[in-house]
């Protein structure tokens, strides 16, 4: 879906920035760099004048609904893969979910009893 959006949005973009250029500015711009003065019978009449704002206005409506179909198609294909992802995180954790560190692995001791110490304890003698 996302190649297709892409190959649709390069096409809106090309057609776009033709249309864009074929028009006549407040200047010429250019439609009288084609031709000087005879342009002005085919491109400033109000008919293609019409033609080509109405094409433009078109055009770059659908290149902002492209833009936005292909932001959300990308998001939700990301989204989708950060959850599946942090699904399998959570599968080799375990079923509790949280790894507990390495300082608390022993339980507490019982406050009458002796703390247990770090070294083996002695074997018995003969």
């Amino acid at each position: 879906m996302s190649t297709f959006l892409s190959i649709i949005h390069v096409t809106v973009c090309s057609v776009l920035v033709m249309l864009i250029l074929v028009q006549q500015g407040k200047g010429g711009g250019m439609g009288a760099a084609l031709g000087g003065g005879a342009t002005n019978q085919v491109f400033g009449g109000r008919g293609a004048g019409n033609f080509l704002t109405r094409g433009t206005a078109i055009l770059a409506a659908m290149f902002m609904l492209n833009s936005v179909a292909i932001a959300y198609f990308t998001t939700d294909r990301s989204l989708q893969d950060r959850q599946a992802q942090e699904k399998k995180d959570r599968a080799k954790k375990g079923s509790s979910g949280t790894a507990r560190p390495k300082d608390s692995a022993a339980p507490p001791a019982p406050s009458g009893a002796p703390a247990p110490s770090s070294a083996p304890a002695p074997a018995p003698s003969k």
